[in-house]
């Protein structure tokens, strides 16, 4: 019960790289098929908080804390973080070029959130330790495995469940236009640094805020306005892309988004109490292996050897983070048993100090005392 107690962290994020892995794979679809991005995001949402909020409402109406203005306002910034800003640019940019290209893209998100967290001083790196310099290192590995992934083509590997089996999703970056590829990229970095933005943001007020459900839920709702007021701005005068009710792509993106969402931000409020921002970004590369995989197995992608060994070279600096992360919060938990030791043994010894300086006097003695007095009295 122990070791699961301690693996459920990692097992959450890797159900949570699932979701982000599938997730892509479909949207990828029904963008091809005509959804516009902005009524995705705002859709998805609405489905978000329709699951979420009566959970909410009824698992924490005793337990939530009191809202004030200020919170208020910083879940307001929350929501537009994540889902409107982040994801408006991620999907758009996915337009540009392909599932494969936007979750390799999003390699980059453990490097962001590692230097912004080092610059905020949320992360403490000791450089002199070997658990620090691994944190630098994965970090970098990690991304040079995206790049090798992304851009290295390789040999062909000639996969047996790939024969025979005919392609969903044509496009790839190579048949891309290059200013299309930029764009797209573009797009996806600006989405990725709003998400960045939105787990520390997040850290920060689940410590005043500390109701992940009631958290999630407003997330949602918040969002779901946002989204919309922002789909009808960009997307002003076009009402046909709002008719997505359709048994299709399009529909199975809305739907599997909002469920997807109401499981992301129940886990990332979790673990952002437990672990923090750097320990949930640090596991976005293997939703880019899990992306390959799945376009390899079910939709008979081509798969190239450059791609494995980016993989490969992923998981290698995702352990080495993950191997810094655990060796940080042991010598944490180390240094505080041994700043509480001290302070415990100055208190010891001033009572000790105390007794035998005659400070502190027994019951017993009290009463002989009075008893004393007492008689003398009655003697006089």
């Amino acid at each position: 019960m122990n070791f699961f107690k301690k693996s459920l962290p990692y097992l959450a994020m890797i159900f949570q790289q699932f979701n982000l892995a599938s997730m892509a794979i479909i949207v990828k679809h029904a963008l091809d098929n005509g959804l516009s991005p902005h009524v995705l995001v705002a859709l998805r949402m609405v489905v978000a908080a329709i699951l979420v909020s009566p959970f909410a409402i009824v698992m924490e109406r005793n337990t939530r804390p009191m809202m004030t203005l200020s919170t208020f306002s910083k879940i307001v910034l929350l929501s537009l973080f994540e889902p409107v800003l982040s994801q408006n640019f991620s999907y758009t940019g996915m337009k540009y070029t392909t599932a494969t290209f936007n979750v390799s893209m999003s390699n980059i998100l453990p490097a962001m959130t590692f230097i912004m967290a080092w610059i905020f001083r949320l992360e403490i790196v000791k450089l002199r330790k070997l658990h620090g310099q691994a944190k630098i290192v994965g970090t970098l590995v990690a991304v040079g495995g995206g790049i090798i992934m992304t851009f290295v083509k390789g040999t062909l590997l000639d996969l047996p469940w790939t024969n025979g089996r005919t392609i969903i999703f044509k496009k790839s970056a190579t048949d891309v236009e290059h200013t299309d590829l930029m764009k797209g990229g573009g797009l996806i970095v600006v989405g990725l640094f709003c998400w960045s933005c939105f787990t520390f943001l997040q850290e920060h007020i689940v410590r005043s805020y500390p109701s992940v459900l009631s958290l999630a839920a407003l997330v949602c709702i918040l969002g779901s306005v946002e989204g919309i007021i922002l789909a009808f701005l960009v997307e002003r005068g076009n009402t046909k892309i709002w008719s997505i009710f359709n048994p299709d792509a399009k529909l199975l993106a809305v739907i599997y988004g909002g469920l997807m969402s109401c499981s992301t931000y129940l886990i990332l409020g979790w673990l952002m109490k437990k672990r923090g921002p750097v320990f949930v970004t640090s596991f976005n590369p293997l939703a880019m292996v899990l992306v390959t995989i799945f376009n390899s197995i079910f939709l008979a992608e081509r798969l190239f050897l450059g791609r494995v060994l980016g993989a490969a070279v992923i998981i290698i600096g995702l352990c080495m983070v993950l191997w810094g992360k655990s060796k940080d919060q042991r010598h944490s938990n180390s240094q505080n048993i041994q700043d509480e030791e001290p302070v415990a043994a100055a208190a010891q010894n001033g009572l000790q100090m105390a007794v035998i300086n005659g400070d502190i006097e027994s019951p017993s003695q009290s009463n002989v005392t009075v008893d004393e007095g007492t008689r003398g009295s009655c003697m006089t």
